[in-house]
């Protein structure tokens, strides 16, 4: 076994370390007392049920992410990247069939250890909180509706990006750049009109006293707006969402039917003028072109390393490739991977504050402050997490934080 072997292993040891202490760290601040500035969204029997769900979570993930580091470290130790490389192999000569298969047999592999994982979460944790509103069909529908997109996106990337490979050699990561890139733009501009409808109803808001509002405010700010859509995010869960996609004619607003129901009028322009608010400080497009920066510079990392056999040698296999090789890059560059997500953390944190800041001078902050309360009251969330879990994990700053703000 090479040096590599070892960097990986400690590698995902660290990672699952630092993950845990985090946890740990948040979890202990689940019973603290609720901020002065929060009092009131919750009663006392509201909190402990929060506090259950919190706890409830974190044990969950502890077990899940415990189940996957020593399924992971199994798979490595005892050989399992080099057994599924010799199957696909037995089956095919072609490179690019050989990691089709070999991906896909991790990747069937893996889900559907996964299934049981996902079932307890969404059929016992989400059910017993008052939150799932799934069927076990629906559930099962949509696993096997992702799994076939995943299939048939992931295949056709990784085909390209394997013929890229071995038609330009170390250069494929530029051809390979271009295509994601033009992927992510597309999938940014056509997600709600292509995905979305495969596993969601939408539907234009229907004529009223909340669309005439809406188109005010829009009007009033500048903002061309033909597409308001609801959406029925009520047939898996309780819990309310609002997101902006696309871009020139093709940007839509879309409102869960759970946050149409669980605010009121004014409630729902204020989330809008937040949204707005992402659209208008160019938030949307900056992330975009940073998700697509970062991309690039991970292929041109990775082409400078992909024909070290080592890195293949290091995940189990017998014989050097491309998908091998993929593989241990993958695991080799998550610490770099984890530094640039908590930057687009931090700057997400940023941009929501902007965002709340758009919202407050363009229509109100009081109907933003009550709805946030309402919505982090219906989603149980966390109102006392520990400032080192927000640093690592949240995109968006505490509630108290965000409230601070807007009284400001």
């Amino acid at each position: 076994m090479n040096i590599l072997f070892y960097v990986i292993l400690a590698i995902i040891l660290l990672q699952f370390t630092i993950d845990a202490v985090v946890d740990y760290l948040n979890a202990k601040k689940f019973k603290e007392a609720v901020p002065k500035e929060l009092n009131g969204i919750f009663n006392e029997e509201e909190y402990k049920k929060s506090q259950r769900y919190k706890t409830a979570n974190y044990r969950f993930g502890l077990f899940s992410g415990t189940f996957s580091l020593l399924l992971t470290l199994s798979f490595l130790i005892f050989g399992g990247f080099g057994w599924v490389d010799s199957i696909a192999r037995s089956i095919t000569d072609n490179p690019i069939l050989i990691a089709i298969v070999f991906f896909a047999i991790v990747m069937i592999g893996s889900s559907v250890l996964n299934v049981p994982l996902a079932y307890y979460s969404t059929f016992v944790i989400e059910e017993k909180f008052d939150f799932n509103k799934s069927t076990k069909k629906l559930f099962f529908i949509d696993l096997l509706k992702s799994w076939i997109l995943t299939a048939i996106i992931g295949g056709a990337l990784l085909t390209l990006v394997i013929w890229f490979y071995n038609w330009a050699g170390t250069n494929f990561w530029i051809y390979a750049w271009v295509v994601i890139a033009i992927i992510s733009v597309f999938m940014n501009m056509f997600y709600s009109k292509l995905i979305v409808p495969l596993f969601n109803k939408q539907k234009p808001l229907e004529n009223g006293s909340l669309k005439t509002k809406i188109e005010e405010y829009a009007k009033k700010v500048g903002f061309e707006l033909q597409n308001i859509f609801i959406i029925d995010g009520s047939k898996r869960s309780t819990k309310a969402n609002a997101y902006f996609s696309g871009f020139g004619k093709q940007k839509r607003i879309t409102l869960y039917d759970t946050l149409v129901k669980d605010l009121d009028e004014e409630e729902i322009i204020a989330v809008l003028a937040h949204e707005v608010g992402h659209y208008k400080r160019r938030h949307i497009l900056f992330n975009l072109t940073a998700s697509i920066i970062l991309t690039g510079l991970t292929l041109y990392i990775l082409s400078i390393f992909i024909n070290n056999p080592d890195i293949s040698l290091a995940i189990g296999v017998s014989v050097p490739s491309f998908h091998a090789a993929l593989i241990g890059f993958g695991i080799l560059y998550s610490p770099i991977s984890e530094i640039t997500s908590l930057i687009m953390n931090y700057l997400s944190r940023k941009f929501e504050y902007q965002a709340d800041d758009y919202a407050k001078k363009t229509y109100a902050h009081t109907p933003l402050i009550t709805s946030l309360k309402k919505l982090s009251k219906t989603s149980l969330s966390n109102l006392t997490p520990h400032p080192a879990y927000v640093f690592m994990n949240y995109s968006h700053p505490t509630l108290l934080d965000r409230i601070n703000n807007l009284k400001k």
